[in-house]
């Protein structure tokens, strides 16, 4: 074999793994907007197929089925915010900095994709978490509870039901985007998905919670 024939084949499977990874993250948001719509059991696969450009069984080879799929449109967002918050390194700062960095992370993310709370939403009223318990999602929870725990620890804030707390940080950065159909007639003058807007949200998001989450509510 010729080193110039080697050359092609051996250049081959670089550019076949890109075009899979790309393929697959195309199947991925497409999947996610119908998931987003209409749920699991409301879905349905030619539509995924459609939307993402390819055959449904291209969408079968990746994900074996329509569940397969699902399973892996849920564990997206985990797996990414979990790397998100990792890279903050969040232990080096005090509690009430790593809290403001973590809140501001997650908020810049749910403003990326701000359909993904339908997920959840649909997961609950079809499925009752069924599919949502799969995934570790105790690990990002665990993130909030830590800098809460460290908090308390270091004096700076009172004591708190860490787990209570949690879900209330977590409804405060999810609503705002989940609810953002409804919310736009409220105020129809402002345009709440702008950077401006949520820059302003993402501050008095911090404001609210530490404010909250302080001795003394200072």
């Amino acid at each position: 074999m010729s080193r110039s024939t080697q050359s092609k084949l051996s250049s081959k499977k670089p550019r076949q793994v890109r075009d899979a990874e790309a393929t697959k993250k195309q199947i991925l948001d497409a999947a996610e907007a119908e998931f987003a719509r209409n749920g699991l059991s409301g879905a349905r696969t030619e539509a995924i197929a459609k939307g993402a450009g390819v055959t449904t069984a291209m969408i079968y080879y990746y994900f074996q089925n329509k569940e397969g799929l699902y399973k892996e449109v849920l564990q997206r967002p985990m797996v990414e915010i979990s790397e998100g918050v990792q890279q903050l390194n969040l232990a080096q700062f005090p509690a009430d900095t790593a809290l403001e960095m973590l809140i501001k992370q997650v908020i810049a993310y749910e403003a990326v994709h701000p359909q993904r709370g339908m997920l959840w939403f649909q997961e609950a009223n079809q499925n009752q978490g069924k599919y949502f318990k799969l995934g570790n999602w105790q690990e990002n929870f665990g993130y909030v509870i830590k800098i809460l725990e460290r908090g308390m620890a270091e004096g700076c804030f009172r004591q708190l039901d860490t787990f209570l707390v949690t879900l209330q940080i977590a409804g405060i950065c999810n609503f705002y985007f989940n609810a953002h159909e409804n919310l736009k007639h409220i105020r129809p003058d402002l345009q709440l998905l702008t950077p401006e807007m949520i820059a302003r949200y993402s501050e008095e998001a911090v404001n609210l919670i530490l404010a909250g989450v302080r001795k003394g509510g200072e």
